[in-house]
């Protein structure tokens, strides 16, 4: 009985000693309480962050990461040389189960610290969050950015190491935060660029039939995807002005703006970017992959709408709101006052929070004008230039 006993404890794997006695990497039932400390965090490599939809916190964006909180928070987690998950809760208090059940590192997002809950939390940056959020939402003219009474970082009590690693980086670091959050290109070719949303545009020669000086491109390409070249034409009006050189602040690119990981998955290589007719190409892989994506909606002019739509927010943000416009009664197959109606309260919580959003917020404002100002804008090139 003594040999035996020997060899199951010699047969019994390592665990980490972590203060719980248990790996907090290793499920077990008796462990309810997993403890995650900094030297779990980077053994394992993996930061996992618990957050909430929303603008300043995180959001997707054309196949992107994006929001303040969480890109200071992949900064962080660089620095410590982990990558980063993110976990997006619905609400505040699934957040506090789940950083309490082990199931994150710590919470990067606005939260109501009067919580009854929140006291077994420590908090951390609040008043470098607070600086830096409260700036922006001024230099962007955005109030939506403006941080609550309280925009601190929380951490489980029992990971002192995390806690005081994450206080001390963003202390350090809090000069850095507009770098870590503004997109830059590398090659310097780029002009920054704020999207335009009039509706008229200028012709090039409207006696010749010219919108452009891409317009022998905007034919060629058309074909492709079996659109009317000026409707490719409004398009591009509407991501650039035809400015085949603009980037805009999301770290779009180009004539069509596309986006580094668009531009990688339809094939154009950054140093082609810029590149009128690459750019194009690619802008039309892209729309042809979203026109296969909107297959079953027979009317090919009612998918047009979808696929402009889905270009601008990402197909993943419009079906949402297809479901929204299902669950509500609406047609998902049809935009105008149906669709459309779900994508404007796309940056609502009591909509994007609901358990049919995979995808979270997005401007749906944004998404409304832009299909409605190129429809209106191909309209107007159909009445003035021929074919």
């Amino acid at each position: 009985m003594i040999i035996l006993l020997l060899s199951i404890v010699a047969c019994k794997p390592n665990q980490t000693n972590n203060g719980a006695g248990q790996s907090p990497y290793v499920p077990n039932a008796s462990q309810s309480n997993p403890h995650f400390d900094l030297p779990d965090i980077q053994q394992n490599g993996e930061l996992i962050v618990l957050t909430l939809y929303g603008p300043e916190s995180y959001f997707e964006f054309r196949g992107e990461d994006f929001g303040l909180q969480f890109m200071i928070a992949r900064q962080y987690a660089r620095s410590i040389g982990a990558s980063i998950r993110v976990d997006v809760s619905r609400n505040q208090k699934e957040l506090y189960e789940k950083i309490m059940n082990g199931e994150g590192d710590f919470i990067a997002c606005q939260l109501n610290r009067n919580d009854s809950l929140m006291h077994q939390l420590d908090f951390v940056g609040e008043k470098e969050l607070i600086t830096f959020m409260d700036s922006v939402a001024r230099q962007r003219k955005d109030d939506s950015l403006r941080p609550r009474q309280h925009a601190a970082w929380a951490v489980r009590k029992d990971s002192p190491l995390l806690s005081t690693s994450l206080g001390e980086w963003i202390t350090a670091h809090q000069k850095d935060f507009f770098a870590y959050t503004t997109i830059r290109m590398g090659s310097g070719r780029g002009r920054t660029y704020t999207p335009r949303r009039k509706v008229a545009s200028p012709l090039l020669n409207a006696s010749r039939g010219e919108i452009s000086l891409y317009d022998d491109i905007f034919k060629q390409q058309a074909i492709k995807c079996r659109w009317d070249w000026r409707l490719l034409a409004a398009q591009a009006y509407q991501e650039s002005a035809f400015d085949p050189q603009a980037v805009s602040y999301m770290g779009a690119m180009g004539l069509m703006q596309l986006m580094p990981g668009t531009a990688r998955e339809v094939g154009v290589a950054q140093a082609d970017v810029f590149d009128p007719k690459s750019n194009v190409q690619g802008a039309v892989k892209y729309i042809d992959k979203l026109n296969a994506h909107y297959a079953a909606i027979a009317d090919t002019d009612e998918r047009i709408n979808f696929i402009l739509a889905g270009y601008n927010a990402g197909a993943g943000h419009v079906d949402d709101a297809r479901a929204l416009a299902k669950k509500y009664g609406k047609k998902p197959d049809v935009w105008l006052g149906n669709v459309d109606v779900f994508v404007l309260k796309m940056s609502d919580p009591a909509y994007y929070n609901q358990p049919e959003v995979k995808h979270g917020y997005f401007r749906g404002s944004e998404t409304y004008d832009y299909v409605n100002s190129i429809r209106t804008r191909w309209n107007d090139y159909k009445q003035k230039i021929k074919r």
